[in-house]
């Protein structure tokens, strides 16, 4: 029986601006896990996940039309990235077999509620190791990301993939996403074997080492959001504030790169700083949107995380979810959880995860 753990994430800073080709944001990976088994079966094969047996799927209407949305159900996703894999397979030459998938997942609480830690990116690139090890294709983890990436937009339609870059390597990133009209041109005209060996415009993966004297923080606010909904919002509402719209991509550009800056030249004022300006600029974009980035809750999470000398933002999406913060290490952090928990806010025992080995 082959077993992966993919770890979640959280964004740091670069939210909305990610999802331009050429744009950085800075993203971490975190020690909550989805977990997936595939061990070989005869006759036919299985997928099976508890946490997600009981999803409701959620419907909207289009021009009075009932329309499915299937981008909360990560099944969809499990599809997306076993038909993908096994076409890479088939390329190769390899046999295609049938066996048992088991999904199980750390990144939702007990009750089933998101946190917001990228459950549909990390179930995408579980499945994709998973089956990497399962078929011995001796991928790497750039092309484990194409894939997983194929997949998830194949789902999803929209967004960075940062999620799947961050759950591929571990860590803290700074990203850039690739030109996705060109992947997805190219993947009508070449072989899948051709578009995951050539260079993808714009796509940028690069490490970086946090300064050893800060730390992360991490608030829940106890109300989940839905990404991909909040994305499609911040999108329509651009066509109409394209000037706007613009110079928040030229200042969310400056504000991240300055922020990778600080971390190559461990220079924690100037993070403490951009994580502060990251926060502004993502305010301004709901105030030129009307889209609800940072919530009450978040606000109150981010303000008394301030108050107690931190540098605070909401994380990914917003809407709802987690906001991060960062402090020195040499100051105390339970006078900001006891404020946290007053405000009905819970801290998250969360730790940046590293992957011990090439997988």
């Amino acid at each position: 029986m082959i077993e992966i753990s993919v770890p979640g994430k959280l964004f740091i800073a670069g939210e909305y601006a990610v999802v331009e080709p050429g744009h950085p944001a800075i993203i971490v990976a975190v020690d909550q896990f989805i977990n997936v088994t595939i061990e070989g079966a005869r006759k036919n094969g299985s997928i099976q996940s508890a946490q997600y047996s009981d999803l409701p799927i959620r419907w909207t209407r289009r021009n009075g039309e009932l329309v499915l949305d299937h981008r909360e159900n990560p099944f969809h996703y499990i599809l997306a990235a076993i038909r993908l894999t096994e076409k890479y397979a088939q390329e190769k030459g390899t046999l295609l077999s049938f066996y048992d998938l088991k999904v199980t997942s750390e990144l939702d609480n007990s009750n089933g509620r998101k946190y917001g830690l990228g459950s549909s990116g990390a179930v995408t690139v579980a499945t994709v190791k998973a089956l990497n090890l399962y078929y011995d294709l001796k991928m790497d983890r750039l092309t484990q990301f194409k894939i997983a990436a194929l997949a998830h937009l194949a789902v999803q339609g929209n967004g960075s993939c940062g999620d799947i870059a961050a759950s591929c390597y571990g860590g803290w990133l700074a990203f850039s996403t690739f030109d996705h009209e060109w992947v997805l041109r190219k993947q009508q005209e070449w072989t899948l074997t051709q578009l995951l060996t050539s260079d993808w415009p714009e796509l940028s993966i690069r490490p970086l080492t946090v300064p050893k004297s800060l730390r992360l923080l991490i608030g829940w606010t106890g109300s989940p959001a839905s990404t991909s909904d909040l994305v499609d919002q911040v999108y329509q509402s651009k066509e109409a504030k394209e000037k706007g719209y613009a110079k928040f991509l030229a200042d969310s550009k400056d504000c991240v790169n300055r922020l990778i800056d600080g971390f190559l030249n461990e220079d924690s004022r100037t993070i403490k700083k951009m994580i502060t300006e990251n926060r502004k600029l993502l305010v301004g974009l709901s105030s030129l949107t009307g889209v609800t980035i940072e919530t009450p809750a978040l606000k109150k999470l981010c303000d008394l995380a301030e108050t107690y000398r931190g540098a605070a933002k909401s994380s990914g999406a917003g809407g709802g979810d987690c906001g991060i913060v960062i402090v020195d290490q040499k100051t105390g952090i339970l006078p900001l959880m006891s404020a946290w928990e007053k405000a009905d806010i819970i801290p998250l025992p969360l730790h940046v995860y590293h992957y011990r080995e090439e997988i």
